[in-house]
């Protein structure tokens, strides 16, 4: 199965050792660092993900580790 274009964004994110995890409650989305992240996640954070529209970006939120799963 292929990945769409935001879960992409999400596995680079957390690859390059990101360290953001994804809130989501009752349909609302959110996201904090809970843990510290590495200089090349949070450029590639503040490059490719925190500049896409709130819709995208909360796509990509989806596809994080959430906090859930701590």
């Amino acid at each position: 199965m292929e990945q769409t274009s935001t879960a992409k964004l999400a596995a680079e994110y957390v690859r390059l050792g990101g360290g953001r995890l994804a809130k989501i409650d009752d349909n609302h989305l959110s996201t904090r660092q809970w843990k510290h992240e590495t200089r090349a996640a949070e450029a590639f954070w503040n490059e490719h993900i925190a500049r896409l529209d709130e819709k995208r970006r909360d796509e990509v939120i989806t596809h994080l580790p959430t906090i859930n799963q701590v």
